[in-house]
């Protein structure tokens, strides 16, 4: 995630703020600068057009910024981010609304990667099959609320946000790593599946290579569904996929790698933001050379931006075990792992 800083005094200013700690100037992030702006009042001018809050700023803690003028009817005054909400709790449903709050703050970040990886964001609203997100509780609903992707429609649980119910899931399922931003990345490999390897300008020839490296997602989903969850994954999985659940079908292998590709660079970027270097001749142990987060990976291939996460993931795991933490990323990536990562990497590459 990039580092942004105060307009007024340039103190860190974190993503989700609304106001500088430092010297509590109000402030609103301008997606088009990709920058924190400060506020008069709740309004400003960037380039002669007004900019005020988005009117979820209150009900979601949004802090983005929408133009005052020539608003798109189907956004509602909204940010792009929260207007890609086609359904939410009723204002009635206090407790399901609550945990919109942290639901629609992971919602922002990956909005926010998506664009500045150079991945096309087309709302619902404008165009049949647009992106849209159900963000809905089974606490609330007369029905279980089954995380997924469907047309262009991303639904997400709001229970999950509890930590007590996400981690009992975790477990259960014998997952190493369960947040609610990993499910957005997840069900939002499918949609990008779809958009851009199966229906886009590209797809008869991204979609030879996806079917040799992932599979054919032709294969009944349902039958895969029954069979991994009465057998489980082969025992030699480590050998060929990035977790258990991709062992599932084609389709949730790719979505899943897809969700690592956005873990992966955007953690390097958070380091890359931070000045982090890792200096060769500084460390205890032998380092082939010194480790510095690219600001883009665009001309390089997947490998060289894998090598640098293997060292970066390396220094990140020894930080969160000294907290007395699991690894922050509990994950191996062997060389056919490495190949998807690079089908993924060159696909979105392609298409920004």
């Amino acid at each position: 995630m990039r580092a942004f800083a105060c307009p007024a005094c340039a103190a860190f200013t974190p993503f989700e703020a609304d106001r500088c700690a430092a010297c509590r100037t109000p402030v609103g992030l301008h997606l088009p600068t990709t920058s924190m702006v400060a506020l008069d009042g709740d309004a400003v001018r960037v380039d002669g057009q007004r900019w005020i809050r988005c009117t979820q700023a209150e009900t979601l803690q949004c802090n983005w910024l929408v133009p005052d003028e020539h608003v798109d009817a189907g956004q509602r005054g909204r940010c792009l981010a929260d207007s890609l909400i086609r359904r939410e709790p009723d204002a009635a449903d206090t407790v399901a609304r609550e945990k919109l709050v942290p639901t629609t703050a992971a919602l922002r970040r990956l909005v926010f990667q998506l664009l500045d990886i150079g991945l096309p964001v087309e709302p619902y609203f404008r165009r049949t099959g647009g992106l849209a997100f159900d963000l809905l509780s089974s606490f609330s609903e007369d029905r279980p609320v089954t995380i997924g992707h469907a047309d262009g429609v991303i639904t997400i649980d709001l229970v999950e946000s509890l930590d007590a119910y996400r981690e009992s899931l975790r477990v259960r399922l014998g997952e190493p790593y369960r947040t609610m931003l990993g499910h957005f990345r997840h069900e939002v490999g499918h949609y990008y599946q779809n958009v851009l390897v199966e229906t886009g300008p590209g797809a008869q020839r991204h979609l030879t290579e996806c079917r040799a490296l992932f599979g054919d997602e032709r294969a009944g989903y349902g039958e895969a569904i029954d069979r991994h969850y009465r057998f489980g994954a082969p025992a030699d999985w480590q050998d060929t996929f990035i977790s258990e659940y991709a062992t599932m079908h084609p389709w949730e292998d790719f979505a899943e790698c897809f969700a690592h590709y956005l873990h992966i660079t955007d953690t390097l970027d958070t380091a890359r933001e931070a000045g982090m270097v890792l200096h060769a001749d500084r460390v205890r142990f032998r380092a082939p050379r010194d480790v510095t987060p690219s600001p883009c990976y665009d001309d390089a291939s997947v490998h060289r931006l894998l090598d640098d996460w293997a060292w970066i993931a390396l220094f990140f795991n020894r930080v969160n075990t000294a907290m007395g933490k699991p690894p922050l990323y509990p994950f191996t990536i062997p060389p056919p792992v490495a190949d998807k990562l690079d089908f993924v990497h060159r696909v979105i590459r392609e298409e920004r």
